[in-house]
């Protein structure tokens, strides 16, 4: 019986991914009962209020006690200043029947507080830290955030804060003439406007599934207003735009992480991953809040053109005032944690809010490369032979991947020994060339007596729990599994383990790793995932941690490969993922479809999810589901070569897309993409390193650097790779030109000089322009006023360019200067966190560019300038002149199209330079 019924859930399952997404199959707000109650409000407004004479002072924080006036529920009140113009805000029960979760190992660290100085007046407190404060106001309660006096969010300025206290379940009334003392005492203390009638506090179903809700409700929320703000954005994952659509009238946008194959785009479905921050921005102020909280969230957005009765009153009396866009943050259980980072430029608040989370660290730069991935590869021979026709047809490649079937039938740390009986030989085939090879090793682990890591767990108490105590089992592709507790640190530290060679025998230290289905992923669960009721490490719910689940996954698997070899930097791709999950992994966007507007959201999806730390996002090329046609498999991998992670991924039941199954212009046009990818990698390498040294997103839209400009706020057809490149790749299909747009620097509409990265053509206005494309084009242009470096000797893989020449691109503003960086390593291992690097900035000024060091050049490296390329000078020079250590030389200069070139500098990378044009 148990096999007939594995065998309908996997073919069930099965099924199910190849129609694609059921949204009945998830809940709605109204079908979750705590989101329902807490959107109420929105109707009617909470009362809640600073009880007087509770109010305590530090040097860095205020804590006070508040009241809810229409219950006397008492709760405590905690507001912190933090370094780098940002507050932390934390309201928890005074006298909780049992503590509530606060979230742990999201932040990266306790962060740093700052002093402040506290001021009462006609019953506000104003709390001053450098050159940010926070006025409190006590009755009704209300914290407004300033900088630089400028009002930038306002924290329940709607009243739409609501707290659910934990409360003992009220008892069948027997005798409703009598009844039992403490039980009336009880039902006293509810009020019409508590959840106590709402069918859903104790007990809640959806479709066959149970929550017992031993705790009752336990819902928190709490509004933000962005007075400063014209548009929002951020709480990713969804497959929507960028800039945050108004929730009125429809679902809030979810935050829950789910298992959903081929979902639907324009969509405020909850996803894979869940990364609570949002941001407001308007031309002068930007300011962001981090909610956080790891249950299920809803979020609603409420946008300046919500409210069409008051615009209309607007209008009636010559009024410009307009609403503030608001975002009212719902959460089932937890408490309230939220920081307001308070900017006051976009990229401070990006950097703000990587001072709290954390950053990618700097990855190994094969990661940063083309990855060939299929659901699956069949066994050895069919590796070896995808890995010989790249190089057969000339076309670069770093990373094989293989998916579940490759394990022996699901159990993870094992091999199929008939399909791949030798996978050391494999590998080091592999490796031979300076390719990798990455695994996957998913959560769910197969419930078979026979299977080691299975017999460790039971033993051990290692599994999730049921209420009743015993390990929860659920259904996933191994059949009948059971789900690792990884909030358990002994539990961490034993998977962990299992990835030393010791254990692991059948890879090498080179092998990485891919983490899937860990949401959880459960086939037979509640929406396709784990009961809230489950039990975790410290007693806490399943609904408390959820969308951490994820998270703890990869913080054992990162251990685990630090363990394995403490001088290699990891490298992981999650799929589940919440915030500071980006300190260990990379992402995709998920089970996409081979389809034009899944194309088009993988720049929506990856904008969001950089500008929410995860600036290593990707989309599976070509799509998850579907077969792509031509066209749309090359435009695919031109707007994947843009993306930070480069990875083609497809479903076991789609044709097999290699690029030499396709006719030679298509192979011709991928190739093409390909080598472009790899000569821009030294300028995506520089990028991290400066992600992991001053939270600055790789990827960015336009308002990042475009504050002023209006009509590029909700831009996400491009993206800027820093601010040295414009991209804005063909993502509809058959077009023979694209509307670009140049953003303006000023409300004059001045802009930047942007240059084609193919042609130099330089654009020289803001605005919309046509530009025509070709199969070939991709619609890339370079800032003047930057310097870009690139590499563009073709290699087989990365591995191989370590040594190679770097060409400098310098592209000169409407000044004739332009600057950059590059920065330079040994590629792979932490070396240089100890000094062993080089990072150079270049700058080009007066017809002269020199380099200047940032810290001592202890790296050294092999590699040379073979090329200067200077586009942008009003003439031509007759020759360039270097000078090193003294010394001068002469150097070639040729034209080519709108730009010089200065040949063969053979400078070393350690060294110091000038070199000048002659005229």
């Amino acid at each position: 019986m148990r096999r007939t019924l594995f065998f309908c859930l996997i073919i069930g399952a099965l099924i199910d991914y190849g129609t694609g997404v059921d949204p009945t199959n998830f809940k709605t707000c109204e079908q979750s009962s705590f989101c329902r109650r807490s959107r109420k409000v929105q109707n009617s407004g909470s009362k809640y209020s600073l009880i007087p004479g509770t109010l305590n002072t530090y040097s860095d924080s205020l804590t006070a006690d508040l009241i809810n006036k229409e219950n006397h529920h008492q709760f405590t009140f905690k507001l912190e200043a933090l370094v780098g113009s940002t507050f932390r805000l934390q309201i928890d029960e005074k006298t909780p029947l049992t503590p509530r979760y606060r979230v742990e190992h999201a932040l990266k660290g306790q962060p740093e507080t700052a002093r402040i100085r506290v001021q009462e007046s006609d019953g506000e407190l104003t709390i001053t830290a450098d050159h940010s404060k926070a006025v409190i106001h006590g009755d009704p309660f209300r914290i407004d955030f300033y900088e630089k006096d400028v009002l930038v969010v306002s924290v329940n300025a709607k009243n739409w804060l609501y707290f659910e206290h934990l409360r003992k379940k009220p008892q069948a009334q027997a005798d409703p003439e009598g009844g039992d003392e403490s039980q009336q005492q009880q039902q006293n203390v509810e009020t019409a406007g508590e959840p106590i009638d709402d069918p859903g506090s104790w007990e809640e179903n959806f479709k066959s599934h149970h929550d017992s809700k031993p705790h009752g409700p336990e819902a928190v929320a709490l509004d933000f207003s962005f007075p400063a703000a014209e548009v929002l954005f951020g709480i990713p994952e969804h497959a929507d735009s960028f800039a945050l659509k108004s929730t009125s009238g429809t679902d809030p946008y979810r935050l829950y992480n789910l298992d959903v194959f081929e979902y639907v785009v324009d969509s405020k479905m909850a996803l894979y991953g869940s990364v609570p921050v949002l941001y407001g921005h308007g031309p002068q102020r930007t300011a962001g809040v981090y909610w956080q909280n790891a249950a299920e969230t809803w979020v609603d957005i409420y946008t300046t053109e919500t409210n069409v009765v008051s615009s209309l009153v607007n209008f009636v009396s010559g009024s410009r005032k307009t609403t503030p866009p608001v975002a009212h943050f719902i959460s089932e259980s937890g408490i309230v944690d939220a920081f307001i980072m308070l900017g006051p430029k976009p990229m401070d608040v990006f950097k703000q809010y990587a001072a709290l989370t954390g950053t990618h660290e700097l990855p190994q730069l094969f990661s940063l490369a083309y990855h060939q991935c299929r659901w699956n590869y069949n066994d050895e021979r069919d590796v070896t032979t995808v890995s010989a026709k790249f190089d057969e047809y000339n076309m670069p490649m770093d990373t094989m991947w293989l998916d579940i079937e490759y394990t022996d039938g699901k159990r993870y740390f094992t091999w199929d020994k008939f399909k791949f009986p030798e996978p050391m030989t494999m590998i080091k085939n592999l490796t031979d060339l300076g390719r990798h090879l990455v695994i996957i090793i998913d959560p769910h682990i197969k419930r078979d007596t026979g299977y080691f890591f299975h017999n460790d767990c039971t033993e051990n108490g290692y599994y999730v729990k049921t209420r009743e105590g015993n390990d929860y089992e659920g259904w996933c592709w191994p059949g009948s599994a059971s789900y690792p507790d990884f909030f358990n640190p002994v539990v961490r530290d034993y998977y962990a383990s299992q990835y030393h060679l010791s254990k692991f025998k059948t890879v090498n230290e080179d092998v990485m790793i891919w983490n899937d289905m860990n949401e959880p992923s459960v086939f037979n669960g509640p929406e396709i995932t784990a009961p809230k009721d489950l039990i975790h490490y410290g007693n806490w719910e399943h609904r408390d941690v959820h969308n951490l689940y994820g998270h703890m996954h990869l913080m054992g698997t990162f251990s685990g490969l630090k363990q394995r070899d403490p001088n290699q930097r990891p490298f992981i791709l999650t799929r589940a993922h919440f915030a500071g999950s980006q300190r260990y992994a990379a992402i995709w966007t998920g089970d996409n479809l081979a389809d034009w507007s899944h194309l088009q959201h993988s720049i929506k999806m990856c904008l969001t999810e950089a500008v929410a730390g995860f600036s290593f996002c990707g989309a599976d090329i070509g799509g998850f589901f579907g077969n792509p046609d031509s066209e749309l498999l090359e435009r695919w991998y031109q707007t994947g070569a843009f993306l930070p992670f480069f990875r083609a991924h497809a479903h076991i039941d789609t044709k097999r897309r290699e690029p030499w199954l396709f006719p030679e212009r298509t192979r011709l046009i991928i190739k093409s993409a390909l080598l472009k990818r790899y000569s821009y990698l030294p300028l995506w390498y520089t990028s991290f390193y400066e992600l992991e040294q001053t939270g600055a997103p790789v990827i960015r839209p336009l308002l990042a650097h475009y504050p002023l400009d209006k009509e590029a706020f909700a831009i996400d057809s491009q993206l800027l790779v820093q601010h040295r490149l414009l991209v804005r790749p063909v993502m509809q299909q058959g077009v023979s030109k694209v509307d670009v747009y140049f953003p303006a620097i000023d409300d004059k509409k001045n802009g930047d000089y942007w240059y084609d990265a193919d042609t130099y053509q330089r654009q020289e206005r803001s605005g919309y322009e046509s530009i025509p494309v070709t199969e070939n084009k991709i619609p890339v242009w370079q800032r003047g006023g930057s310097i870009v470096p690139k590499k563009e000797r073709q290699r087989r893989a990365s591995t191989l360019m370590l040594h190679d020449p770097y060409t400098l691109i310098i592209c000169l503003d409407r000044q004739g200067k332009a600057d950059g960086t590059l920065y330079l390593d040994d590629e792979k291992s932490y070396a240089y966190r100890d000094g062993q690097n080089i990072y150079v900035n270049y700058e080009f000024a007066n017809n002269q560019l020199t380099n200047r060091f940032i810290g001592k050049p202890k790296y050294k490296s092999d590699a040379w300038i073979e090329r200067m390329v200077i586009a942008g000078l009003d003439r031509v020079p007759t020759s360039a002149s270097i000078t090193v250590n003294g010394v001068t030389q002469q150097l070639e200069v040729e034209q080519r199209n709108n730009a010089i070139n200065v040949r063969k500098p053979a400078i070393k990378m350690d060294v110091d330079f000038v070199l000048k044009l002659n005229y």
